[in-house]
């Protein structure tokens, strides 16, 4: 049976559960591997190093299951914001954004992100993995080389493209189908304008200039095809293949130098796993860090403010913080237009200035209004739809700080966004282009007019810029790969000056990807486990 149709198939559910409670209940002493966090990379790599089946994986998740419509109804995913199945971080109030606190959204159940966010598949522009390479040391990071492992991962579904696409792997990847009229409208306003079309939005569309075409997104058959999906689930009738519900890390426990288990809390109650070959740290850009820390390793300064024994002193734990900030500009519709798919079924990049190497704006069109806070009260028409657009190559960096000496405290996220005036340039050039794309004739039939921001000009328009910032979600960045001081992982994904602990997610990005960062996860969690396979021969 194709493991896609194991969801349909009528006992796939029976055996899975089954399987899972007989595994809980005679667990082994250790396992060969603990992999923490089933995200985006950490359904990967649970499911890649279980295909080898002498070796027993754990995969350890804080939150529940992803049998829920807000999961599995693509349209529902607003729904999943602020609700139990997120971590409901929050940022602390930001100087450059008039005080404003934003929402910093995570997924917390099985597929992490995968199951909460929109479902877009963006895999990141060339420059982004030449970046990685360079930075790191190793070419197998490389654009070039990451294409490969793009192709293995894709079961594309769209027209045939053998040099960018893959038609045998696990990820169910499509375009909208049926898209709403004013997706179309945004790829003939861009053509309007000069910004080229592209068949699909994942080859040569990110190979240069950028362009615009509709998104790629994981929905297959109308349901929500999330990473945890493609990956660990059809694997879970296996024998080795652990999935722990429920259980949070505190912290992974070393002997020596080397990491062998991890210890968590599960029914409120802390006890210990043990791994025989290593830990993988998948619990994303803020979780990883925070691990890592109760663990001792970070900055010496940081854990001794709260009386944490300094394991390894790693002063880019939880620095390099980076995200997409967007602006949201509404247009009201003549007519009431249903979302359709996922809502937001079209994708741009493209450059405030023509020298630069790659896109440094990032387009995502949703089907409905989306106002900050702040931008509510302006007033926000009942229907319309968004052009939530922002920085794709931000330049302002936040950090995480601890609260306290307990694993479970909060952790302080000091975001920073728009701290680096440059921002602020490309804030307001972004803006611009919005208005220009969305006030195009294309959508003349389907829009009153513009709703926000209008014709601000000056400090008006950066007041709107600093009111209307929002958060595409992409924490990342927080334990980079590379070889300077503030790296906390090489390219192999070793945590420096220990054993047996690698990081698997977005955290280990050097600089935020082009686009929504749950390709580039995918990819993470490819790499790491096809060198964990080779250190082991596995």
């Amino acid at each position: 049976m194709n493991e896609m149709d194991k969801d349909d198939a009528p006992d796939f559910a029976r055996r899975v559960a089954e399987n899972q409670s007989r595994l809980r209940e005679r667990p082994p002493a250790q396992y060969n591997f603990i992999v923490c966090g089933a995200g985006s990379s950490g359904s990967v790599v649970a499911r890649r190093l279980a295909e080898n089946p002498d070796v027993d994986v754990l995969l350890v998740e804080a939150g529940g299951d992803d049998e829920a419509e807000t999961v599995l109804d693509p349209s529902q995913w607003p729904l999943n914001l602020g609700s139990a199945r997120d971590w409901g971080f929050q940022a602390t109030p930001n100087p450059h954004l008039d005080g404003r606190t934003l929402s910093m959204s995570m997924g917390k159940g099985l597929g992490g992100g995968s199951s909460i966010n929109v479902m877009v598949w963006a895999r990141g522009h060339r420059s982004d993995w030449d970046f990685f390479a360079e930075e790191s040391g190793d070419p197998a990071w490389g654009y070039e080389s990451v294409l490969d492992v793009y192709r293995g991962i894709e079961n594309w579904q769209g027209t045939p493209d053998p040099h960018y696409r893959g038609t045998a792997g696990p990820v169910w990847v499509q375009q909208a189908r049926d898209p709403s009229p004013v997706a179309l409208a945004l790829l003939d306003a861009a053509t309007e304008i000069g910004i080229p079309r592209f068949a699909h939005p994942n080859g040569a569309m990110m190979e240069g200039a950028g362009g615009v075409a509709l998104s790629d997104m994981l929905v297959r058959d109308g349901r929500r095809h999330s990473l945890f999906r493609a990956y660990a689930r059809p694997w879970m009738d296996r024998p080795n293949l652990t999935v722990l519900t429920g259980t949070t890390v505190r912290r992974v426990i070393f002997e020596g130098r080397r990491a062998v288990g991890i210890e968590v809390v599960r029914g409120g109650e802390v006890s210990r796993l043990c791994a025989s070959a290593e830990v993988i740290l998948s619990l994303g850009a803020i979780h990883t860090p925070k691990v890592l820390m109760y663990s001792g390793i970070g900055d010496a300064t940081e854990l001794g403010r709260h009386g944490i024994p300094v394991r390894q002193h790693l002063p880019g734990v939880g620095a390099n913080l980076q995200d997409h900030t967007a602006f949201c500009c509404i247009w009201e519709y003549r007519d009431a237009i249903a979302p359709r798919n996922n809502g937001s079924e079209a994708k741009l990049y493209w450059k405030t200035r023509p020298e630069l190497e790659s896109p440094d704006l990032l387009f995502c069109q949703a089907e409905f209004p989306v106002p900050s806070e702040r931008t509510a009260a302006r007033g926000v028409p009942a229907q319309g739809w968004t052009m939530f657009a922002g920085l794709a190559r931000p330049s302002s960096r936040g950090r995480l700080r601890l609260t306290g000496a307990d694993p479970l405290s909060a952790i302080e996220i000091d975001a920073n966004m728009l701290s680096n005036p440059a921002d602020m340039d490309t804030a307001l050039a972004c803006i611009e282009l919005c208005r220009e794309l969305g006030n195009a004739k294309a959508f003349q039939p389907l829009v009153k007019g513009e709703a926000l921001p209008g014709p601000l000009k000056g400090e008006a328009m950066k007041q709107f810029v600093r009111e209307s910032a929002v958060t595409y979600w992409h924490q990342s960045c927080t334990a980079k790969m590379g070889r300077d001081a503030m790296s906390v992982v090489d390219a192999s994904l070793n945590v420096y000056g220990v054993e047996g602990l690698r990081i698997a997610d977005a955290s280990i990005m050097p600089r935020v990807t082009t686009g929504n960062t749950q390709a580039p996860c995918a990819v993470i969690g490819e790499r790491a486990a096809g060198m964990i396979r080779q250190t082991y021969d596995l």
